[in-house]
């Protein structure tokens, strides 16, 4: 059974991101230090990371992200989702936008939605048995959550305090959540929540 997975990383406090972040700095300026565990991975972060990339049969990301991705330093041949794997086996990315861009420098690895709802449906659709992995930016993680398209959180707890930059949550309530696993590694909490419906 397909289950749709809102999977970030976050600071201590809150964070998705540094202040500043753009195509040019994805993380922000400064943000880096949230994504040590998936760059610099000790063993639990690589198993963290293999998993979750074994289990994916799509991928649901925000404009944002997709900037990110498709921008001059983002995603490579040799570097997409998953990190340094072979791209030929990547699942496909559904990009939720109201405006797609003209064109796109990786080609064929994305296609573009015009809702969260949509793009569960169509990504859900994709994944067949795997799993959907929602993973980005802040926003579309908050978003689905609301609109109660998520199955499970997972939170990548980074040990940094930012103090400004991209909130995870907005200060509204949003619906139960059942802890379940918690994975502590070298750099990183990685906590996984039930969503209650």
């Amino acid at each position: 059974m397909t289950t749709v997975i809102g999977d970030i990383t976050v600071s201590l406090d809150g964070f998705v991101t540094a202040e500043g972040a753009g195509p040019r700095h994805g993380l922000g300026v400064g943000g880096e230090a949230l994504h040590v565990w998936a760059m610099e991975p000790d063993a639990v972060d690589q198993d963290v990371l293999d998993t979750t990339t074994a289990a994916t049969g799509a991928v649901l990301m925000g404009r944002n992200t997709y900037d990110v991705v498709d921008g001059p330093d983002g995603w490579q041949d040799d570097l997409g989702y998953g990190g340094r794997r072979d791209q030929s086996a990547a699942p496909p990315v559904f990009v939720v936008t109201h405006e797609p861009p003209a064109t796109t420098r990786l080609k064929d690895r994305f296609t573009f939605v015009a809702t969260p709802e949509e793009g569960v449906e169509r990504a859900r659709a994709a994944a067949g048995d795997r799993d959907v992995l929602v993973m980005g930016g802040g926003q579309l993680v908050r978003e689905c959550l609301r609109r109660g398209l998520l199955d499970r959180l997972t939170l990548h707890v980074a040990p940094v305090l930012l103090g400004a930059g991209t909130p995870l949550f907005d200060g509204d309530r949003g619906p139960g959540l059942v802890q379940g696993a918690v994975r502590p590694s070298g750099n990183a909490v990685h906590v996984t929540y039930d969503v209650v419906r």
